[in-house]
């Protein structure tokens, strides 16, 4: 069967075996034996139904395993209920899969990393990166999620802020990672927009929106990553700005401020200006005090520092950059960026280079690398 159609039934198949009383961590461990069945299938033999068949084959590997388990025999009387073969519902449950990850007996960042993981598709190290953690220590936390829900049924659905925050990691990642996933993650916040009158899910949207519009700018046609204020701002995709900005100001005028808002309100300067050197930095600063204000997040006091180099000069943008550990993920590239700024360009190329070495993707890596080399040779080396 197509590798792409089985990883988009996938959270459908875990939700029908959850709601038919597996645990999550037997139906997740069900779901990917039948997935690699369904990939040993030969072309000839593919079903009419792949979705019905994928929850028949994961149904029937979950109750083997429980048969297996002695102390789980009193589930072998479930063996009548399974599904038949046949036409499965056409309905979408991976957002209603989101909401059952988040249940309450997990904490936020646990649900959000059980969530990426099984839902998601992320690894443990793309997870890792973004909670800013090592990779054994997610790899910890996702086990210990799964053991806490292992058993639970899954009749409580989590938060909605829980939800939106996995929502926001899955399209980082797909944004800007290995895995494409940013499409997907919009998708899903447009029926929660459509499901829940709430500020903070609108300013997700237009979030993404706003990012997601940048896009086809992002890269060259060999690849290589496009800076922000080197795109070429014809190419971005002006329907989705708009959008993005309707859905925004509608948000902004409840008065219900939240990081997403903020978020998507920067979003939205970069987007209004012609040409990179008409952003309005002061006015992203103020912003970006906002988001301190409700995150206090380390990144967020990053990205800060780049805003306050373009609206005051680099040199106050070291000064703010001064104030965090320089071990944040980026640190280094930011510290070169506004170094090469001030006109130290050794500093600069050391730190493009260092940058370069601790780079999550390739993309990046190729980048800084080749703003190093830039460098370096501006300088006769």
């Amino acid at each position: 069967m197509d590798e792409v159609l089985l990883r988009s039934l996938t959270p459908s198949v875990l939700t029908v075996l959850v709601r038919r009383g597996a645990d999550f961590a037997a139906a997740e461990d069900a779901v990917q034996d039948a997935l690699v069945e369904a990939l040993r299938v030969r072309p000839a033999d593919q079903p009419r139904e792949p979705k019905g068949w994928l929850v028949t084959v994961a149904w029937r590997k979950f109750l083997d395993a429980t048969r297996a388990d002695a102390a789980r025999r009193r589930r072998e009387d479930r063996v009548e209920e399974e599904p038949a073969p046949g036409p499965a519902s056409a309905v979408d449950d991976t957002l209603q899969l989101y909401f059952l990850c988040a249940h309450p007996s997990l904490t936020p960042a646990s649900a959000v990393a059980l969530t990426l993981r099984a839902v998601g598709g992320l690894t443990t190290r793309q997870i890792a990166h973004a909670y800013l953690v090592p990779e054994p220590t997610m790899a910890q936390r996702i086990s210990r999620a799964k053991r806490t829900v292992s058993g639970v049924r899954f009749d409580r659905p989590g938060d909605v802020a829980t939800v939106l925050r996995v929502l926001y990691l899955v399209f980082n990642e797909g944004y800007s990672g290995d895995v494409d996933l940013a499409a997907e993650a919009i998708r899903l916040t447009r029926q929660l927009a459509a499901r829940i009158d709430h500020p903070e899910v609108a300013g997700l949207l237009a979030l993404m929106l706003l990012h997601h519009a940048r896009r086809a700018a992002r890269t060259a046609p060999d690849g290589s990553l496009v800076p922000l204020a080197e795109q070429d701002r014809g190419r971005w995709d002006t329907a989705l700005i708009a959008e993005g900005v309707g859905i925004l100001q509608a948000a902004l005028a409840r008065d219900r401020l939240g990081e997403f808002q903020a978020q998507a309100a920067i979003a939205a300067l970069h987007a209004d200006a012609p040409t990179a050197e008409e952003t309005d930095w002061v006015q992203i600063v103020e912003w970006y005090d906002e988001l301190v204000r409700l995150t206090d997040s380390p990144v967020v006091r990053l990205n800060r520092a780049v805003a306050v180099g373009e609206a005051d000069g680099p040199r106050a943008g070291l000064a703010a950059l001064a104030a965090l550990d320089d071990s944040l993920p980026r640190h280094a590239a930011v510290a070169a960026y506004l170094h090469e700024r001030d006109g130290d360009l050794a500093t600069a190329a050391r730190l493009y280079a260092e940058a370069a070495h601790k780079a999550p993707n390739l993309a990046e890596r190729d980048h800084l690398t080749r703003q190093a080399a830039r460098l370096n040779a501006r300088q006769g080396h």
